[in-house]
């Protein structure tokens, strides 16, 4: 494929300050760009390698107004960059039928132009949309509903009665619909409470490798529209995640929390059950969630907290040992001064 840099402008609504007419054949990292590729540059740190780069144009934010190289100046360069990835590297797909090595039960439903890898099982009234793919090794449970255009890699397994919106990506190993981790306890023996609930997943959602997503207990697990979840995250039973949010990996959700809509949550963020995150808040990574969190907020820590107030606890670390020291001189000079004191009030 080859674009001129003015059509690649007009794709991501940028303006070409150098040769518009120069054609693009490709899309590279900054260091490994080669003549006739575009790469960018989003971070300013970076904007020295500007002039070490081959690459024969560079996508950058619209405050560079002039460099050696040509030029796409657009509000978002990083967003930029990922629309031009999607023009070089387009999906293509090529329905490939059912696999006679996959087992399909004559109860499920197929819609058009599928592909079903060998080795998936597909159980009883099950629905399956058009142009779906399962790879190999893939388990859908009975009373399953996959929306159309929606990938599960290797190794997915899906239990019954799960619904799965359109445009779904799931990863390899991810488990959907397993049994939320509920019990009561009769003396020292540990009752399994039935999950008998199911999960919803909306469309656009993209769910990252050997992710796990419980069953509700009763009612729904609930994954909102444009969600991305990232490796390694665990989302207990009943929990509901608000539309177009970020979980990144080793999250950990306890049961029955319900988070916003746009909420980001940083690597490795537990947060305790039945709480309530508000729309718009990131929690940084590595944070303890114990309570409820407001809306538009930032937050970081163990607990989480205000991440300013985090930050201005973080620079008084360093000063701790310091202080100690301090202190305990205070407190030797003021034992000091009530001897004295002491000593003069007995001799009076």
């Amino acid at each position: 494929m080859k674009k001129r840099l003015k059509e690649l402008a007009e794709w991501v609504g940028g303006v070409v300050v150098g040769d518009e007419n120069v054609e693009i054949t490709g899309v590279a990292p900054i260091e490994g760009a080669r003549e006739g590729e575009i790469t960018f540059v989003a971070n300013p740190k970076y904007l020295s390698k500007l002039d070490d780069t081959q690459a024969t144009a560079v996508i950058v934010s619209k405050e560079i107004v002039s460099a050696k190289k040509n030029l796409i100046c657009v509000e978002n360069p990083y967003l930029a960059f990922a629309k031009v990835l999607q023009l070089f590297h387009p999906r293509s797909y090529e329905p490939r039928g059912v696999d006679p090595k996959a087992w399909v039960s004559p109860k499920a439903k197929l819609g058009r132009d599928v592909t079903i890898f060998p080795f998936v099982y597909v159980g009883d009234r099950s629905e399956i949309g058009d142009r779906v793919t399962l790879y190999p090794g893939v388990y859908i449970g009975e009373d399953v509903v996959i929306g159309e255009d929606s990938i599960l890699h290797a190794n997915v397994s899906v239990y019954s009665r799960t619904l799965i919106g359109k445009r779904a990506v799931i990863h390899s190993g991810v488990v959907i619909g397993s049994d939320g981790f509920g019990f009561v306890k009769e003396g020292r023996r540990n009752i399994k409470i039935p999950q008998v609930g199911i999960v919803e997943i909306g469309d656009d959602v993209e769910i990252g490798a050997n992710t796990t997503i419980d069953r509700a207990a009763l009612g729904k697990t609930v994954i909102g529209r444009g969600v991305k979840i990232d490796n390694l995250v665990q989302v207990a039973h009943n929990v509901t995640i608000g539309e177009d949010s970020i979980i990144v990996a080793q999250v950990g959700i306890s049961g029955s929390t319900r988070i916003g809509q746009n909420v980001t949550l940083g690597g490795q963020v537990g947060i305790a059950g039945h709480l309530k995150i508000g729309d718009n808040v990131m929690v940084g990574a590595q944070s303890g969630v114990a309570q409820d969190l407001a809306p538009n907020g930032a937050y970081t820590g163990s607990p989480a907290i205000d991440h300013r107030e985090f930050l201005r606890m973080a620079l008084s670390l360093p000063k701790v040992p310091g202080m100690r020291k301090a202190l305990a001189d205070l407190e030797k000079r003021l034992a000091k001064i009530e001897a004295v004191i002491s000593s003069e009030k007995k001799e009076k």
